[in-house]
């Protein structure tokens, strides 16, 4: 192999130039701070999903009790709390009538506090009176 008449145009070729390592540090800090943004959004919303979900879990587990209830059901309110996940849960059980006497339906609603100004869960179910 012969040496090369041209060192410098050789080692100009092989190495980067300070501009475009700056560049490549730009682009990467970029990057870099969205990602960041974007985890620290997610990880803000996590304490509002767990509640949610854990709201969600009591509303079904009245539902399913509402529903295991012997008979037809009344027309009327009933609030209750419960503990999940260690915190108090509040729930309001509401049978509403329909337009059609062998329906009623069924609304639970679950809030964090016992007034209800805030609900996390809400759901919905239709009964059928098979008498």
């Amino acid at each position: 192999m012969r040496p090369s008449k041209h060192p410098q145009r050789l080692l100009r070729q092989r190495a980067m130039t300070l501009l475009e390592v700056m560049m490549a540090l730009v682009i990467f800090a970029i990057a870099a701070l969205s990602l960041t943004k974007s985890m620290s959004e997610m990880i803000g919303n996590l304490p509002i999903l767990e509640e949610r979900t854990l709201a969600q879990w009591v509303a079904d587990n009245q539902m399913v009790d509402a529903r295991l209830e012997p008979g037809f059901p009344a027309i009327g309110k009933k609030d209750g709390e419960v503990e999940l996940a260690g915190r108090t849960w509040y729930w309001r059980k509401e049978v509403i009538k329909t337009t059609d006497d062998k329906f009623r339906l069924i609304r639970i609603k679950v809030s964090d506090d016992d007034r209800y100004s805030r609900t996390l869960a809400e759901i919905n179910s239709y009964v059928f009176d098979k008498e």
